[in-house]
């Protein structure tokens, strides 16, 4: 009896002290993006150009994530029903700290709402340049061209998407000089030689930059939303967007039309919508959060199925227009495209 007792002693201290290898995961809160956030602040801030009107919520939605419990903990939120446990491994790289999976999860909502911004915009008409974001130093491009220039042709194609850049150097080979034609701050283009370098990780030549599709609009759009990371929430970032700008009566305008709607997707600059993850999540706390209506990327769409909350609409999106397609129809009384 003595020996058992120390040995249950021994699982009681181990089970509160001893961390497990798992993370748990459940529905995260939900947040109105035609609405406000935690400090009073309109979600998404126009400055510069008039905006409009809306009813109804267009909601995205996030996944709850815990790590560092131990033993009991997991077990008790695994028993719960609204948990989910999975390998650390899958959500932390090896010796990652939870700061820097944050300031990932940081950066990707930053990615997010930048392409949601040009995807809004670039639907509404607004022009959109291809520009430099970032300079490998010592590479072909470094001290040629500059962060924030534009770029217009590479290697005699013009560039009118941030992908075709990319693209226009691919069947090249280390050593071929390429011409580079751009625009430094508003000053006269230029047309460059670039001999481009030899890198490992690839078998054309290396230029050495990374671009971006920024639209030209002559007013500014912040987006305001605290404690929230990864690239999700770009499609309902991009929809409120858009719904804000659109004038009442034309197309775009009041997107929700009364209705409470959630979803979730990432967006691309030229509006395809991708694949997320903790979709089976995301219906449940999208439902809790009273809404009617998801919009779920194609791609997802077996596994929200699987999850969906009974009364919850599931409407099947690929792109913004298709997903624009449909929040019509929903407003009109027809019939969306269900998964």
């Amino acid at each position: 009896m003595l020996v058992s007792g120390v040995l249950f002693l021994v699982f009681v201290v181990a089970g509160f002290l001893v961390q497990v290898p798992y993370v748990a995961i459940s529905p995260g809160p939900t947040y109105d993006t035609l609405g406000r956030d935690a400090a009073g602040n309109p979600v998404i801030q126009v400055k510069g150009q008039q905006t409009y009107g809306t009813s109804g919520e267009l909601r995205m939605t996030t996944v709850s994530l815990n790590d560092g419990i131990n033993l009991f903990t997991a077990l008790g939120l695994w028993a719960s029903g609204r948990y989910a446990l999975a390998p650390r491994e899958e959500y932390y790289k090896p010796g990652e700290t939870n700061e820097q999976v944050k300031q990932e999860n940081i950066q990707q909502l930053q990615n997010s709402q930048s392409n949601a911004q040009v995807a809004a915009l670039r639907h509404l008409g607004y022009p959109v340049q291809v520009v430099a974001k970032q300079i490998v130093s010592g590479s072909p491009a470094d001290h040629i061209l500059a962060p924030g220039d534009k770029l217009i042709a590479v290697n005699g194609k013009q560039v009118r998407e941030a992908a075709e850049v990319a693209a226009s150097i691919a069947n090249t080979k280390p050593g071929d000089s390429v011409q580079v034609t751009f625009q430094h701050l508003g000053q006269p283009e230029r047309t460059v030689p670039v001999t481009l370098a030899q890198r490992e990780d690839r078998t054309q030549g290396f230029l050495g930059l990374t671009a971006v599709d920024r639209a030209v609009a002559p007013f500014s759009v912040d987006i305001s939303l605290q404690d929230v990371g990864g690239p999700s929430a770009g499609l309902m970032f991009t929809l409120a967007i858009i719904d804000r700008l659109t004038p009442p009566g034309k197309p775009g305008s009041d997107l929700a039309g009364g209705r409470h709607i959630a979803g979730t997707g990432e967006i691309s600059e030229t509006g395809q919508v991708g694949p997320i993850g903790g979709i089976s999540f995301k219906v449940v706390g999208a439902k809790e959060a009273g809404a009617t209506d998801f919009l779920v990327p194609e791609h997802n769409c077996a596994e929200a199925k699987s999850a969906a909350p009974e009364g919850l609409n599931l409407i099947k999106v690929s792109t913004l227009d298709d997903a624009l397609k449909q929040l019509d129809n929903l407003k009109a009384g027809r019939p969306t495209a269900h998964c």
